[in-house]
């Protein structure tokens, strides 16, 4: 068996790099395979602006924010297509500011193609990269859910993610109203959907539970479905959700967690790729954001432009970190990223895999 069934990471994940002039134009990718995106999350790295997040599954125009609560915001100068190989901007600040540097992260889902499900307890509608592991799950909630955050005298709701396989994790955000951003992932502590540990992509907060199974449900997540409870950030009555939901890929994924040793020294975390993109989450206290890295703005070790998915601060120099072809290595005591027995949740893509399919072994940086 191949090890990788992805030889080119491009042709589903390319980070853009460009600098804002104000007005209406085209960003085009520059990776091996062209990439037309449906999941773009644009940054301001030179001043201070929000993280701007689209997809085409609500469409051009329309962004969430990775740092805020705030609902789903419509605005004609934002994204205002996906290209065959990147996507045209107009002249709003947050996504084309004018002598600044930006950095716009993009995911392949299916095109902007999506399914409608039906059949579950709440219909969705997916927008699925197979090859990739990467669903866009759309839905609305029932009138029979509550309103009030319990779950409904124990009442769960199942719905439809198109990925094929078990998710490790998955990102939610109330569409229509205002609610946190709610994370799970599968390295959590206990890793069990009924403790309902979540934590939230838009604080520093570490990682919580939440009683009575109103999260995630009762029942552990399928090949085919994820179930629901009761609470308002995830189902609440009248309210429409989207949820970004992954599984790992070998050579092309990986979504795992480690410890820090607090050393300059620093932890080594294994991915089986090269990394192209990596964020990073301290989840047992610490008061630590969410901080991001990847390889087009660093093109040499050590690696140390970070971007935080939690504020619209500009992009500074921290917590470095020597990228690899199997993985990373921390060189840094910073708490945010390292420090000493701490544990760490973290997210990664890949720009090559450690071996391709025909045995060619990647090369380090």
């Amino acid at each position: 068996m191949a090890y990788t069934t992805i030889d080119d990471p491009s042709a589903h994940f390319q980070t853009a790099l460009y600098t804002g002039n104000a007005t209406q134009r085209n960003i085009t990718n520059d990776g091996n395979s062209d990439l037309q995106p449906d999941w773009v999350w644009i940054k301001c790295r030179s001043a201070a602006e929000a993280n701007m997040l689209y997809d085409s599954s609500r469409g051009v125009t329309k962004d969430l924010r990775s740092e805020t609560t705030a609902a789903n915001n419509t605005n004609a100068q934002g994204l205002q297509a996906f290209n065959s190989d990147g996507f045209q901007i107009g002249t709003l600040q947050n996504v084309n500011f004018n002598t600044k540097t930006m950095v716009a992260w993009q995911w392949k889902a299916n095109g902007g193609t999506t399914t409608s499900q039906t059949g579950s307890d709440i219909d969705s509608v997916t927008q699925v990269n197979a090859d990739a592991k990467f669903s866009i799950v759309t839905y609305s909630s029932p009138s029979n859910a509550t309103a009030d955050g319990s779950n409904n005298g124990g009442a769960y709701w199942r719905v439809k993610h198109g990925l094929g396989s078990v998710p490790k994790v998955a990102i939610f955000k109330s569409t229509s109203n205002v609610h946190a951003w709610y994370v799970w992932h599968h390295r959590f502590v206990g890793a069990s959907k009924s403790d309902g540990d979540h934590i939230t992509l838009n604080t520093v907060g570490a990682m919580a539970s939440e009683s009575g199974n109103i999260l995630w449900g009762n029942t552990e997540w399928s090949s085919t479905e994820f179930e629901i409870g009761g609470w308002n950030v995830i189902n609440r009555s009248g309210q429409s959700y989207i949820g970004y939901l992954f599984d790992e890929v070998q050579g092309y994924s990986k979504f795992g967690s480690y410890i820090g040793n607090g050393s300059a020294d620093g932890t080594f975390v294994y991915t089986g790729f090269k990394p192209a993109w990596i964020m990073v989450k301290r989840t047992d206290g610490g008061s630590t954001g969410w901080i991001i890295y990847d390889t087009a703005r660093d093109t040499f070790n050590e690696a140390d432009a970070v971007l935080q998915a939690h504020v619209t601060t500009a992009e500074v120099t921290a917590a470095d970190i020597d990228i690899l072809s199997n993985g990373w290595k921390f060189r840094t005591t910073d708490n945010a990223a390292n420090g000493s027995g701490a544990t760490y949740i973290y997210m990664a893509f890949a720009e090559s895999p450690f071996v391709s399919s025909e045995g060619v072994p990647t090369t380090a940086r």
